[in-house]
């Protein structure tokens, strides 16, 4: 995906080099164990919200904590939302980074095929979801619910049946959950921001600044940046931008070139250090207090056939992988980009149905979207909750579909590695560096 050429048309997913394969499975292997993690947090808070304790999970959820001083006295599942979803977003910003300063996108020729079926992938699910979901007053909010994808969940069925499979073509999963991520981020930023505080989103500015400067001025202590750090992701939630913003935008600020001597920049680094954080405690900590979602009152087939809920699991189910086949394919037929000859376009529309498990950024805008005020559906479920049965639904549904595509695609190149093994083939885990750095 990153040199090859064909008769001079730039090839997608082409062989990797070496320096990038390592990277990449560095970044799958944490995935793929994050992503077991997060489902055991998801199936954990599903049963403790319809369990006989359900009561003291919702008590937890909305247990007030934090000075009201400062305009901190949040709930839990807030305070997961928007400070501990933050170390998550810091490090989804840095694999951004990478990925488009020295990774499989930094060059536009061959980047503009993911990217596109990324913005395919984001713009169909959340055009079909406005079309199915209903005239439900409030409904509309949730378009962009179905546009994000879960990397940690789709690595994580990725690991199980996909093996065999392309480094490249994971490499591909992993840009395309990378842009989905900034896309995302964006939506957030601009669709869900309902006031805005001017002069605290200008000093965040200013520190950010400030936290740039050091960068480039080589400074190291940690007894600095976290403050720093602390004291911007607090101003943007004062501004009233989502305060996970905070942390993408210190990724993008962190520098990733590496001067003359060092072995590894910080943003490899932190990247490297606090991956397994967000991975392992971050993510599953945010789904704990987001997937529970109380159904005593009703069935689950009943609230996932809630037009809201039906729009999202549709949405993500169909509209994902159409998006990302139409994308991918109307860039191959307009630019000179051409995928590599052992691939085909199932291999393709295989990442468009893992592309459609949607859960953890979904979850983040599913409450933004929606209030769990609002009022009650035929299933006695507000928007809120019907939000959360859709994302689970068809997330569920996705993984499904992707495992018997994933296995199918997979023993067709099981037969191809037999008869040559110069294909560019990665492991499910390979083993860093004893220090921990990235290779030369």
């Amino acid at each position: 995906m990153t040199k090859g050429t064909d008769a001079g048309h730039p090839v997608v997913f082409d062989r990797l080099e070496s320096r990038e394969r390592r990277w990449l499975a560095r970044v799958l292997r944490d995935e793929t164990v994050g992503g077991g993690i997060l489902l055991l947090a998801a199936v954990t808070a599903l049963l403790w919200a319809n369990s006989p304790w359900g009561d003291a999970y919702t008590a937890m959820v909305n247990l007030r904590v934090g000075p009201a001083a400062l305009h901190l006295n949040l709930t839990l599942g807030t305070w997961a939302a928007d400070a501990v979803l933050a170390l998550f977003f810091f490090v989804a910003g840095l694999e951004l980074k990478h990925e488009f300063l020295v990774g499989t996108l930094r060059r536009f020729s061959q980047a503009v095929v993911p990217i596109a079926a990324a913005l395919g992938g984001m713009i169909v699910p959340a055009l079909l979801y406005l079309a199915l979901a209903g005239d439900r007053p409030g409904a509309g909010m949730g378009w962009g619910i179905p546009m994000a994808t879960d990397i940690a969940f789709a690595l994580g069925v990725l690991a199980v049946a996909g093996r065999n499979l392309p480094a490249a073509l994971r490499a591909f999963l992993l840009a395309l959950a990378v842009i989905d991520d900034l896309g995302a981020i964006t939506v957030i930023a601009v669709a869900y921001t309902d006031s805005l505080n001017a002069l605290a989103l200008l000093a965040a500015a200013g520190l950010l600044l400030c936290y740039w400067l050091l960068q480039r001025q080589r400074v190291r202590s940690a007894w600095l940046y976290v403050p720093l750090a602390a004291a911007v992701w607090y101003l943007v939630h004062e501004s009233g931008v989502h305060a996970t913003v905070a942390g993408v935008a210190l990724a993008l600020l962190t520098r990733l070139r590496t001067d003359p001597g060092e072995v590894s920049s910080p943003a490899d680094r932190l990247q490297h250090r606090l991956h397994p954080w967000s991975a392992f405690i971050a993510i599953p900590v945010f789904a704990l207090f987001a997937a529970g979602v109380d159904l005593r009152g009703t069935s689950l087939i009943g609230a996932a056939t809630e037009p809201v809920a039906l729009a999202i699991a549709i949405a993500l189910v169909v509209g994902k992988p159409v998006g990302v086949l139409l994308g991918a394919w109307l860039t191959t037929s307009l630019t000179r980009a051409r995928l590599n000859e052992m691939l085909t376009w199932l291999d393709v529309v295989a990442v468009g149905v893992l592309a459609g498990i949607g859960f953890t950024v979904s979850l983040l805008i599913n409450e933004l979207a929606f209030e769990a005020s609002t009022p009650a559906g035929a299933s006695g479920l507000t928007l809120l909750a019907e939000g959360k049965v859709g994302i689970l639904t068809g997330s569920i549904i996705a993984a499904g579909c992707a495992v018997i595509l994933l296995r199918l695609r997979a023993r067709a190149y099981r037969r191809i590695a037999a008869a040559d093994s110069g294909r560019d083939w990665l492991p499910d885990v390979v083993d860093d560096p004893a220090d921990g750095t990235l290779p030369a």
